[in-house]
């Protein structure tokens, strides 16, 4: 088989996740790498032995007979790096969020069209195994129709600071960074409603909480203590199908622990799949609780991501469907718009 080859644009944290699971694929090979911090760059070359490096996508792109590429910048570099490197044959991955709003999305959907090239969004969870276990009994209606559901990502201080905090690049807060998987999970487990209506608030009252001492913080590569974003979000989607969502997200807030949850109900079952797979129902006229046996870490994330990349390779060499085709990105991204448009003017908006 011929080697697919592959180049990275942005050599941050989540680069190496999206490295480490294209080195465990024996028919590609990591070709180039791109990053603004020259430095970095060279680093990230080094470490994994990538035969090229350079400070400028664009000219990588010219230079480089690739056949894909992974999209790990900041998110307002999304839409112009995916879209060059569309414009230039490429197919591309990139991270979630597609892009800062739906419609530079839509435009990045576009450019893949007609470049007759593959545009792939991040959303890495749906390849998790409490996800395509549970997305099967809801196939095989084992849930019935499902009418409800609850999701969050909540840190008591989890605000990573540097590029994710200012708002130019990261286009916004918790919603953005968290909320985007969450969501995506709940209109993936849901066979994908269109959403129709949304409403949400955001609130910016606690702060990074930088000066929290005794813990260990995540902090990104870049920190800095500058913050022009959402500590907290909360939002309510209604979807053409009927169904409603409530969502929450926060980076730092006053609560006892830190806690992450999906829960669905349907007419026959209702279910969490976090922090534990759980599922209630009855039968024979008895309540039952269910507890899967998943024999598997499920907060070890790279190998999840291993299961992206391999399936990135397999669309781009085997013309497998894409199961995160960038549509859903754009659709995803019509939601986020819309919480963050109802937070700022205080009305419902109506998504189309």
């Amino acid at each position: 088989m011929k080697k697919v080859k592959v180049g990275i644009i942005g050599n941050g944290s989540i680069s190496h996740t999206h490295m480490a699971g294209y080195k465990k694929l024996d028919h590609v090979e990591v070709v180039a790498n791109c990053d603004i911090n020259e430095q970095r760059a060279k680093q990230f070359a080094q470490y994994y032995n990538i035969p090229h490096t350079y400070a400028d996508y664009n000219e990588m792109l010219k230079q480089e007979d690739l056949d894909a590429v992974s999209v790990c910048t900041w998110n307002n570099v999304h839409a112009p790096a995916t879209i060059a490197a569309l414009k230039a044959g490429k197919n591309v991955l990139c991270e979630k969020p597609l892009a800062l709003n739906a419609i530079q999305a839509q435009q990045m959907v576009d450019a893949a069209k007609d470049a007759g090239k593959l545009l792939m969004v991040g959303f890495v969870r749906r390849f998790g195994l409490n996800t395509q276990i549970l997305k099967r009994m809801i196939d095989n209606g084992d849930m019935g129709q499902i009418y409800y559901a609850k999701t969050g990502c909540l840190r008591r201080v989890g605000n990573p600071g540097g590029w994710f905090s200012d708002k130019k690049r990261s286009g916004g807060g918790p919603l953005i960074d968290l909320g985007v998987h969450m969501i995506d999970l709940v209109r993936y487990l849901m066979d994908k409603p269109k959403a129709v209506l949304a409403m949400g608030s955001t609130y910016d009252l606690v702060g990074p909480r930088s000066n929290i001492i005794g813990i260990q913080q995540y902090k990104s590569a870049d920190y800095s203590d500058y913050n022009d974003v959402e500590d907290l979000a909360a939002g309510f989607v209604r979807f053409d199908n009927g169904a409603t969502l409530i969502v929450e997200n926060s980076w730092t807030q006053h609560i006892k622990r830190d806690k992450l949850y999906l829960e669905l109900y349907g007419s026959k079952a209702g279910v969490t799949m976090e922090p534990d797979f759980e599922i209630y129902s009855e039968r024979n006229d008895v309540l039952t609780d269910t507890k899967p046996f998943i024999d598997v870490n499920q907060n070890d994330f790279q190998p999840i991501f291993d299961k992206e990349m391999a399936h990135f390779i397999d669309c781009v060499a085997n013309g497998t469907p894409c199961l995160n085709p960038g549509e859903d990105g754009v659709e995803l991204m019509k939601i986020l718009d819309a919480i963050y448009e109802s937070a700022s003017t205080g009305h419902e908006v109506i998504i189309k």
